[in-house]
């Protein structure tokens, strides 16, 4: 069989998640009896030694005015520690990691062609704090304001508290709906003697600073807890959730040291048919390969050093948008230089998506930093077989190449997915034979120059 030299060109396709909305890691608590749905997250975690800054990207679905998330933090955060982020950074992550399908065109069968060579492609004012609150009724609940802060469009404070029911008494005191099951969850965080985060949103201020989504907060600290609370998202969760984790380290791929981190099947042929599917071709093969660990892994979607890529779904991030992200080991570029620094080797990326449950993932996710700089991402490749006319001895091998080929990118689909077999193959198209040894008819070749 002669060995086929292929030319390779990118596809990637934005994953269009059916959820609604991307939430904090924390639970919404709404003003009012308005019911709220957290169904994904995405966090950035830059973290460097007990140092961390996390970036939670939000939106929600839901009709309230106003609302508030409730996070854990290991300890009371300064003005400083608390910032407000640009949506575009994570949405450029986002694209840079994401799983992709990477396209081949078969060449010319009856042609000789040398092999192609391919580089790597290369906050504003906001409103005065909340009215005053009762600080007698605090202290008789045991709920004590560590801080409070006006960042961006977001009024923050800082709660610490000496019991749950306490905690879940002041924020329903204060207006709040608190979903069923927080305060079981809300005790736990309490006796890891963790603090609460609370950002409230003032939508009316939101309007007035011109934006017509929720900015992502960022806050830094630290802390030996390399973690990521999960559970307390879970008390108003309609389902189970989708997360998003992307770290940025200095040394290698991040992991978790309580569930099992599992990488996903990558690199697979499968039908032309799906580049034109390819966001629920995702949604199925990554269904399956949840129910396959009984969902209760964390999967691995892309490991990077983030100074390159091959093939890129997106360019590398800048470095002024790695150090708005928290890398505060990345040099910012000198003033008005140009072109921009390039981005610096000590960023490593990793890219973890978990669907999670309270009964499947009973305790927050852990994770610890490896030296393993080894490159992963997801992807798919499809491979489009030569159209025109040939007459050259290697012909018939070459077509009988392609129907085997077809024969295992249509198993390969079906084991990925979970789709029936029967149905790929109507798809497919151009008709279909399971046998790539059956001989071409004897007529095929009689009147082909």
């Amino acid at each position: 069989m002669k060995r086929l030299l292929l030319s390779g060109s990118l596809l990637w396709i934005a994953l269009l998640w059916a959820q609604p909305g991307h939430s904090f890691c924390g639970f919404y608590v709404a003003q009012g009896n308005a019911k709220l749905f957290n169904h994904a997250s995405k966090v950035v975690m830059v973290r460097d030694g007990d140092r961390t800054v996390l970036t939670m990207a939000n939106d929600y679905s839901g009709e309230p005015s106003e609302f508030a998330i409730v996070v854990p933090v290991p300890t009371v955060l300064a003005r400083g520690q608390i910032h407000v982020g640009d949506r575009a950074v994570l949405e450029h992550l986002d694209a840079y990691s994401a799983p992709r399908l990477v396209e081949y065109f078969d060449p010319d069968p009856c042609m000789r062609y040398e092999a192609l060579e391919s580089a790597p492609m290369a906050q504003g004012m906001a409103r005065k704090a909340a009215d005053a609150m009762n600080s007698a009724r605090e202290r008789s609940l045991g709920v004590r304001i560590e801080a409070r802060y006006t960042v961006g469009e977001y009024d923050i404070l800082i709660l610490s508290a000496k019991q749950s029911g306490g905690l879940e008494t002041w924020l329903l005191e204060n207006g709040y709906s608190v979903p069923p099951g927080a305060r079981r969850v809300l005790g736990s965080y309490l006796r890891q003697g963790m603090k609460f985060f609370v950002a409230k949103v003032n939508l009316g201020e939101q309007k007035r600073l011109g934006f017509s989504y929720l900015r992502p907060i960022q806050v830094a600290y630290e802390s030996a807890k390399f973690m990521l609370p999960l559970r307390l998202g879970m008390a108003n969760a309609d389902g189970p959730q989708e997360l998003f984790v992307f770290a940025i380290t200095k040394n290698g791929r991040v992991e978790t040291t309580n569930y099992r981190t599992v990488r996903l099947p990558e690199g697979m042929d499968i039908p032309e048919y799906v580049k034109d599917d390819f966001p629920r071709f995702y949604r199925a093969m990554f269904t399956q390969q949840v129910e396959k660990e009984n969902r209760e892994a964390v999967f691995l979607e892309y490991a990077w050093n983030m100074s390159w890529c091959d093939p890129c779904a997106a360019d590398p991030l800048s470095a002024d948008e790695l150090r708005s992200l928290g890398t505060f080991w990345v040099a910012s570029p000198a003033s008005g230089s140009n072109p921009p620094q390039p981005v610096p080797q000590t960023t490593f990326i990793t890219r973890l998506h978990v669907r999670y449950d309270a009964r499947h993932f009973p305790e927050d996710l852990v994770f610890q930093e490896t030296s393993d700089q080894s490159n992963f991402q997801a992807r798919y490749v499809l491979r489009h077989p030569w159209k025109g006319e040939g007459s050259c001895p290697g012909i018939r091998e070459y077509h009988r190449s392609v129907r085997e080929r077809r024969v295992k990118e249509a198993e390969t689909l079906a084991s990925l997915t979970g789709w029936d077999i029967a149905s790929i193959r109507r798809k497919m198209g151009g008709g279909w034979s399971d046998d790539p040894d059956k001989p071409f008819p004897w007529w095929d070749q009689m009147w082909k120059n």
